[in-house]
């Protein structure tokens, strides 16, 4: 019997049901109502008077009820009357009927048609009325799918109008479709090397098949956000031009239990029709996080991860279905999502290098009228951990700032500054610093500068600002690294934490003052110190030993320590060590260097933003107070 049969069959019981309650209501009411409508109530002097003249036949009373119900006439003369008794006449009344040889018929009051409409209005009607709303819901909800056919679902797990909660309700795009292909993706070669062989085998599947070899199930795309998970998935199905089934992990959680397994089982039933074809589930760690016996779980997120095993385990893949799967917090999933043979494969999407982030910044140029001669390079090695969301957002700020400004094309001036609003924020024209703080901010930038410049191999500094920003910042200082770097030594590290502490030292050292300027400052020092001891073993004290590791690696969730409480303050006071002596040497530089850092910041409180070039001629200039510069790390 197929499922409409068994829709129709409930649909006719639900009606016959709603038929019966109706009925039963107005039969009670109608009843009543005639009865009442028959019977003529006399005064109780009235009654004893008609027994009297032995017009009464028939006397009739309810045990416990002062009403009595008589009879006078026979035949179409009958009539029917009602009277209540006086207090204390019972008696009295009786043996006035007896006299006058009146039939007399007493019986127990029956509750049981009360009971009945009792329970019809307290219970009957708001389930009636709850029916109702329901079949009024079903059919707006069938109107909507396109179907006026009439349906009430029980069981499933819950209770549920229609047949609308059960989809997917997955976004089902064509290959072509899609618009993205391989040539739109930039920054990521590996993972697309990865994902052309699945591409190869949604293509051409029989020279696969003839070895052999069978295509990966799934895929997961892991790294931070912004860095094209999706715009990588969308290209797989560009450029295999099959059907792209996309769906949010937080769409098949529900607050009926069994919704969510039904809309998985929807899911790869319409993958199963589309074959070949791709699935692709964001953000997967909502519906694919750790089981485990804790108060917290989620029956209904746990039965959806069940039934999201057993569909990857259950469908055939010489079909053609390969299901991807994004996520930026990996260590949460469950150990039975990630095996061979559900996801086989691991495909990270990291954060660009240089190359990559000057080949995305170039993909998303060419939709932007722009000058000759823009050097996009520049910007690439100003942005380093940038994602490609963030570099897309950099030239669409630059091509806002021309239009602002009244240019038809994009500039050099707009990118830079487009870099600064990104990183920073936009000038805030709203904040005046008085005269003493704006000269507290040159010395403090000037601070970092200057250390950053007397370092070995410190990364040259392009540009230092004192202009206030959106993001708080009073003023910031841009060093900009030539070369990518994969790798950092232990002195390197030391050297950045002495260049983060160049603020503070500059302040101590002019006004013998501290100020909040420095804070951001501090939690950069402190967060690297406390990774060169736990992470990289680069503690004299504890050598090579990994005290703590990463929390959410892709989201930036700190560290968790892995040691007992007596080694966390041996930690604390280690990296206490670390950032002083970074703070030492910062103090040093700058004495040895005052005037240069007097003339600097003098410079800088009156143009307010120098570039790096002004920076270092004022710096290396010979009037008598030119530093000695270091010599270049071999």
């Amino acid at each position: 019997m197929d499922m409409n049969e068994n829709k129709r069959r409930r649909s006719m019981l639900l009606y016959v049901l709603i038929a019966i309650i109706a009925y039963l209501a107005i039969s009670q009411a109608l009843g009543t109502n005639l009865t009442a409508s028959r019977v003529t109530p006399v005064e109780y002097s009235q009654f004893v008077h008609m027994v009297e003249k032995n017009e009464v036949t028939q006397a009739e009373s309810v045990y416990g009820n002062p009403e009595i119900t008589f009879t006078t006439g026979e035949g179409d003369s009958q009539k029917l009357y009602t009277t209540v008794l006086w207090n204390g006449t019972e008696e009295s009344t009786a043996q006035l009927l007896d006299d006058h040889g009146v039939t007399m018929v007493s019986e127990i009051q029956d509750t049981s048609s009360d009971l009945w409409l009792m329970l019809l209005v307290s219970y009957g009607l708001p389930i009636l009325i709850f029916l109702g709303i329901g079949w009024w819901l079903n059919r707006r909800m069938k109107k909507a799918m396109g179907d006026d056919g009439p349906s009430m679902n029980f069981g499933g797990g819950g209770f549920g109008m229609g047949g609308g909660l059960g989809k997917s309700n997955a976004k089902e795009i064509k290959g072509e479709d899609t618009g993205v292909t391989f040539k739109d993706v930039a920054g990521q070669d590996e993972a697309k090397e990865s994902l052309q062989e699945i591409v190869s085998f949604l293509k051409n599947p029989e020279k696969y098949n003839e070895i052999g070899a069978r295509c990966p199930r799934g895929a997961l795309l892991v790294g931070p956000p912004g860095t094209g998970k999706t715009l990588l998935a969308k290209a797989v199905a560009g450029e295999a031009g099959v059907t792209f089934f996309q769906i949010a992990g937080s769409a098949f959680v529900e607050m009926f239990v069994g919704r969510g397994a039904a809309k998985v089982r929807d899911l790869f039933k319409q993958a199963n029709e589309k074959a070949p074809c791709i699935i692709f589930i964001d953000e997967i760690d909502a519906v694919g996080k750790r089981r485990d016996s804790s108060l917290s779980s989620n029956d209904e997120r746990e039965q959806t991860l069940n039934q999201l095993l057993s569909e990857m385990d259950g469908f055939d893949n010489h079909k053609g279905i390969v299901v991807l799967a994004a996520t930026n917090r990996p260590e949460t999933l469950d150990q039975a999502l990630l095996r061979p043979g559900r996801f086989d494969r691991r495909i990270p999407v990291e954060l660009p290098d240089l190359a990559g982030r000057e080949a995305i910044l170039k993909i998303h140029a060419d939709d932007v009228k722009m000058e000759s001669g823009i050097d996009l390079g520049v910007v690439a090695r100003s942005t380093p951990g940038a994602s490609g969301a963030d570099l897309a957002n950099i030239i669409n700020e630059a091509a806002l700032r021309a239009v602002r400004f009244g240019r038809r094309r994009v500039t050099q001036e707009d990118l830079l500054e487009s870099v600064d609003v990104v990183i920073a924020g936009e000038k805030k024209k709203s904040t005046v610093l008085s005269p003493h703080e704006k000269e507290v901010v040159s010395y403090h930038e000037t601070g970092h500068a200057i250390v950053a410049a007397m370092q070995k191999g410190a990364a040259p500094v392009s540009k230092i600002t004192i202009v206030p920003r959106t993001s708080g910042a009073l003023g910031f200082t841009m060093q900009v690294e030539e070369d990518e770097h994969f790798l950092t030594t232990r002195q390197e590290a030391k050297d950045k934490i002495a260049v983060l502490c160049g603020g503070r030292a500059a302040e101590e050292l002019i006004f013998n003052e501290m100020t909040t300027g420095a804070s951001n400052d501090i939690e950069k020092a402190t967060q690297l110190a406390r990774a060169m001891v736990t992470q990289y073993g680069m503690s004299d004290r504890f050598g090579m030993v990994q005290l703590g590791q990463p929390a959410s690696r892709y989201l930036g969730g700190g560290q968790q320590l892995t040691c007992s409480e007596g080694t966390a303050q041996e930690i604390d006071a280690e990296v206490q060590a670390l950032v002083e002596e970074g703070h030492q040497t910062a103090l040093r530089t700058l004495r040895e260097n005052r005037f240069k850092l007097h003339e600097i910041a003098h410079y800088l409180q009156k143009k307010e933003t120098i570039t790096g070039d002004e920076f270092m001629n004022i710096l290396t200039r010979d009037d008598g107070f030119a530093p000695k510069m270091p010599t270049p790390t071999e």
